[in-house]
């Protein structure tokens, strides 16, 4: 699935570096990356890097968006507050598998202080390689707004 991939990404001060880690490991997938930053590793407030994330998602200039923060949740939080937003927090293979196949995700959040490195980019292959089932899933998405 990931040919003619763009994901957004973005973190704060608490998941910078797996952050790195995530967008070297799609550029070396040959993914189109925009990393919305932080460009350093100092205190940031994550609702503002949420909002440029999910922007991205409901402007159609990506496909995917992916967030990363302490423990994934405000991030989540900060995201879904924009409309067609469905951001995901996931923590293992199987979450994300669902969150994608059955929620129709389109960003995935990660708590950096919660999950390893390991654990991480499993997630994000999982998650830019898993399709929406559609089917008797639509009806429940749209219900989500």
């Amino acid at each position: 699935m990931n040919e003619n991939i763009i994901i957004s990404i973005a973190s704060d001060h608490a998941g910078y570096d797996m952050k790195d880690k995530v967008v070297n490991f799609l550029k070396a997938k040959n993914i189109e990356v925009i990393d919305r930053g932080p460009e350093q590793n100092e205190p940031v407030d994550y609702p503002d890097f949420a909002d440029k994330v999910a922007s991205d998602i409901s402007n159609q200039t990506v496909n995917m968006g992916i967030l990363i923060c302490g423990s994934g949740q405000g991030m989540s939080m900060a995201a879904n507050k924009k409309p067609g937003i469905r951001a995901a927090l996931c923590y293992n293979n199987e979450i994300t598998r669902l969150a994608r196949a059955h929620n129709d995700a389109n960003i995935l959040t990660l708590g950096a202080r919660v999950i390893d490195e390991s654990t991480a980019i499993s997630c994000v292959d999982i998650f830019i390689n898993t399709e929406f089932e559609g089917s008797r899933h639509i009806t429940r998405i749209n219900k989500i707004g």
